[in-house]
């Protein structure tokens, strides 16, 4: 088979999609040639049989170059791929379809996110298939739609033996999606109990997010929490493993819909979760599924009390949501 793939970063160390590394890795595995469009190129090391074409953000060019350079790749390469996998930005689908369309390839997105913008639904329309890791993170019903479980790099994410400094940790983009002044506060509530600690691991990216993380920073002195709270900011994929493993509890109250790459991670180094976010509902959290702060903060009580890893979630994370069987089910 050989394979377009249209994604947003090639950069295996980019805090945030620098996962999607290998997720091209293990394309190229299973396929005779490989092609990635790509908005940014930063450092990356494919096999041979991958190319990457840059639409050119690393060295600041605009959107009338993107727009140029996107649809002479998708044309200058026509002959060299089959099918195209368009990685999250459903924008791609709307732009490459007719010329896709018109030259037989076939057309599958992945998409994971609560929201449903407008330009989702006409995408939904022009792919051929939609690949998303639940049934949350997909909500628009299509006969089209196929839950493929979310694309977890096991053989990285695994349990290590460090020492458990950090009581809770939470992962993620720093966005009011992730609630984050909620989780905050809930925490505040837990220090008249017993001090607990908690690192929030991930940075900000555009200028409303950037507000945001700073309403956080107040937040965390109004409260005088910081000495308890830390925000550890950009951390690469090759560092985040040992980072989560010498953690004792992963916690999340994201109100985004969808479930989080970060929680799965988690649960593959054999981290505890306790949940507040309506994406986990399909996770086997039992208890530690909640829908409240006062839920939320019991359940913390008694899982930070009897810390250990936790063998089932690991075994569920390699059967379920492991990058190596995800990759066959999509090219199948």
């Amino acid at each position: 088979m050989k394979i377009l793939i249209v994604t947003q970063v090639v950069d295996k160390e980019h805090p945030i999609l620098g996962f999607f590394h290998r997720w091209i890795e293990e394309f190229a595995k299973r396929c005779e040639q490989v092609h990635v469009i790509c908005l940014q190129e930063g450092k990356h090391s494919l096999p041979a049989n991958v190319t990457v074409h840059s639409l050119g953000k690393e060295s600041g060019k605009g959107r009338l170059t993107y727009l140029l350079r996107f649809y002479t790749y998708i044309w200058k390469y026509r002959k060299e791929y089959d099918s195209v996998f368009v990685h999250m930005n459903q924008v791609y689908v709307i732009l490459g379809a007719p010329l896709w369309r018109l030259s037989g390839k076939k057309i599958k997105l992945w998409y994971m996110h609560g929201s449903v913008p407008f330009t989702l639904r006409i995408a939904e329309k022009l792919a051929h298939k939609i690949f998303t890791g639940s049934s949350e993170s997909f909500r628009i019903k299509s006969e089209k739609v196929i839950v493929t479980g979310h694309g977890i790099d096991t053989a990285r994410f695994a349990p290590q033996a460090v020492p458990k400094t950090i009581d809770l940790i939470t992962v993620g983009r720093i966005t009011p999606s992730k609630n984050l002044i909620t989780l905050i506060e809930t925490i505040a509530g837990l220090q008249e109990k017993k001090r607990v600690s908690l690192v929030i691991v991930g940075s900000a990216v555009t200028e409303d997010e950037l507000r945001y993380e700073k309403q956080l920073h107040d937040k965390v002195r109004k409260l005088h929490l910081e000495d308890v709270i830390t925000f550890k900011g950009k951390v690469t994929q090759s560092e985040l493993p040992t980072i989560l493993s010498g953690a004792k509890v992963f916690v999340t109250v994201a109100q985004n819909g969808s479930l989080d790459k970060a929680v799965l991670e988690a649960m593959s180094c054999g981290l505890p979760v306790v949940s507040m976010a309506p994406g986990t509902s399909s996770l086997p959290l039992s208890v530690a599924q909640t829908s409240t702060k006062e839920e939320f903060l019991e359940q913390l009580e008694r899982v930070i009390s009897s810390i250990s890893i936790v063998p089932d979630y690991v075994t569920y994370i390699k059967e379920t949501h492991s990058l190596q069987k995800l990759i066959p089910k999509i090219l199948k």
